[in-house]
Formats: structure tokens, C-alpha cells, sequence
């Protein structure tokens, strides 16, 4: 299964499982790298949620495998002391042979500066040309290109209408959205990414530490039961439609857009929306979920009817894509 991503990141399947706060828990990463994928740690997650000291963190990943697994940095500004965290974090990501890094939110040329002299390869989320284009002037080495089926930061366009947009940039493209399926992975590949990124997929795994409740709610989700709101982090975010979401809205209040047009006003009122927020999502894995939780999901929840095995995932998916290659070479 040979593609470049596989080539550049020295794995055997081109799935990566998406970081995800609060849901990246150590096992759950190292599952999927152990499968042949790769999984990716979210060190906010791994830290703050997890309670793993980071260096700790890798380390227990480790020891449950010896294959690559990959870090997620989100660099917009938002204060002093969080930026000089995450730079220590890539230090030690870096110290402890982590080489491949997804870069979200921000300008990613000082991760690629910090990184690329150790052989680092970094992927940026983008959503649209012009993010890619500021992207590659900053040095990146692929995308992840984020579409409007994804959970999490969600983009504006569908899998074939990004894939198009970012074709011409000449580096591996990720399709990031809307894959919960073996069926859809190999369609997706088909169309012509290099590599596909999942993450609904594998909250409702068994290697997740997610609460069941939080499991259950995405097996019983419907595509319309996804829907956009700007009340979590002031950046449209999917999520389960829930009474609660219902009755908060959907969009943020005047305040909150006029503090968000602005380049320093902005950060605050992301701070703001993330630290009021960000408890209601890290509660959601650890107790029964409530009538005030937050469920990030996306569109996948339509595919996902049952807890699995994170192996398992990866290693359908990869006979899926095998399987639709042996037909497409059989003569006609």
C-alpha cells in the first residue's frame, strides 16, 4: 500500500488516526500505529486530560509500540506561556524520535524550522487554497485537508472540491472528513489523496478511554444529527445535536463576533470560549454524559454502528483499498 505519505512516514497502511482533545488517550494512539497506521498524540489531550507528564506520555505509548506515531501541535497565538509549553513539547517529542508533526490554527514556518533539521516532516490542516499557500511558503511537506464532513474544525468544501483546490500544490494530500467505513476509505483513496485521516471513527473503539455514554451517542447519530456551532472554541466546530446544543445555538452572540473580527481580541475570546468549553468536552469522557454536554463528532457517525477493535479498523480499511485495487486491474 504504497502511497507518498506512506513513503515519507515509514508506515504500512496511509491512515492516520486524527489528535483529538480530549479523546487521544496513549492506548488508543498506539493502537493504530501498531496496526500499521499511525496514530497521532494531542499533547493538550495527553497532559491536561490523560494526566501523563508529556516525556511520561511517549513513553507509555512506547512501550505498546515501536512504530511511528505522530504529534499534534496547534501554534495559533494565544499567550506567552502556552507557546513556550508547546515548544518545549516538540523539543521533547523530537528527544524521544517522534518525526512526523501535524501543525493546526497558525502559521506552521517555526515548527517546520524547528523540526525539518532533524529529519521532522510536518503536515498542516488547511481548509482552503490560501491556507495552503501560506502554508508551503512556511516549508510544509503535506496537508491535511480538512472538508466540510470532518468533526472537530470542519472546512467549507466536499472531499472532490478540496482535493481539486490542492492538487496543483504538488505535496501529499490527506482527505480529513466524513470516513467511517472501510467501503468509504477505499472511495477515497480512489479519488486520488494519498493518505485518508480519521478520527469519529475511533472514539467508538475499545482502546478509546471515551465514557460509553460518549460511544453510544455516535453509534445512535445520524449524519443530520451533525451539526456546526461557533459556541465551543468561536471557530464552527461539529458536534452532536443535543437539547443543549439546541437551546445554547449554534452561533456566537454579538460580543463574541466583534471580539473575533479583531487580531488580538480574537485570541482572548478564543481563550475564553476554550476554557469554558474545554471542561464540558474533558467531562464528557470520564462520567455519564449530562444535559450540558458537548459531543464532537462528524459525519461519519452515519458508517459507525458498533465499538471495534482500532486494529481491526486499520487492517479493513487496508483490505478494502487491496480489494478494490485487485478488481480495477482484473481485464474486462
Amino acid at each position: 500500500m504504497s502511497t507518498r505519505v506512506t513513503q515519507q512516514l515509514g508506515i504500512e497502511v496511509p491512515l492516520i488516526c486524527g489528535p483529538m482533545y480530549p479523546c487521544s488517550n496513549p492506548e488508543l494512539v498506539a493502537a493504530v500505529s501498531e496496526a500499521g497506521g499511525i496514530g497521532v498524540l494531542q499533547p493538550v489531550s495527553l497532559v491536561y486530560v490523560h494526566k501523563q507528564p508529556f516525556r511520561e506520555g511517549v513513553r507509555a505509548i512506547r512501550a505498546m509500540t515501536d512504530k511511528p506515531i505522530g504529534f499534534n501541535a496547534l501554534i495559533e497565538h494565544s499567550s506567552k506561556t502556552y507557546e513556550r509549553r508547546m515548544t518545549t513539547w516538540i523539543e521533547e517529542a523530537l528527544d524521544e524520535g517522534i518525526r512526523f508533526f501535524i501543525t493546526s490554527l497558525g502559521n506552521p514556518k517555526w515548527v517546520v524550522d524547528m523540526v525539518a533539521p532533524h529529519g521532522g516532516i510536518v503536515y498542516h490542516d488547511v481548509i482552503h487554497a490560501k491556507h495552503a499557500e501560506k502554508a508551503m511558503k512556511g516549508g510544509v511537506h503535506g496537508f491535511i485537508a480538512v472538508n466540510s464532513r470532518a468533526g472537530g474544525h470542519a472546512g467549507q468544501r466536499d472531499p472532490k472540491q478540496l482535493l481539486e483546490d490542492l492538487s496543483g500544490f504538488g505535496v501529499p494530500l490527506v482527505c480529513a472528513g466524513g470516513i467511517g467505513t472501510p467501503q468509504q476509505f477505499s472511495a477515497a483513496m480512489q479519488l486520488g489523496y494519498d493518505a485518508i485521516q480519521m478520527g469519529t471513527r475511533f472514539i467508538a473503539t475499545k482502546e478509546c478511554t471515551a465514557h460509553a455514554d460518549y460511544k453510544e451517542a455516535i453509534i445512535k447519530a445520524n449524519e443530520s444529527d451533525i451539526v456546526l456551532t461557533e459556541r465551543v472554541t468561536g471557530v464552527p466546530v461539529s458536534v452532536i445535536r443535543t437539547p443543549y446544543i439546541d437551546r445554547i445555538g449554534t452561533k456566537a452572540g454579538a460580543i463574541a463576533r466583534w471580539m473575533l473580527k479583531g487580531r488580538k481580541r480574537k485570541r482572548l475570546m478564543r481563550t475564553f470560549f476554550f476554557l469554558r468549553s474545554g471542561l464540558k468536552l474533558k467531562q464528557s469522557l470520564f462520567r455519564p454524559i449530562s444535559e450540558k454536554d458537548i459531543l464532537q463528532a462528524g459525519k461519519s457517525v452515519d458508517g459507525i454502528h458498533e465499538i471495534q477493535n482500532a486494529g481491526d479498523i486499520v487492517r479493513a480499511c487496508a483490505t478494502a483499498w487491496n480489494d478494490s485495487k485487485a478488481v480495477d486491474s482484473c481485464p474486462r
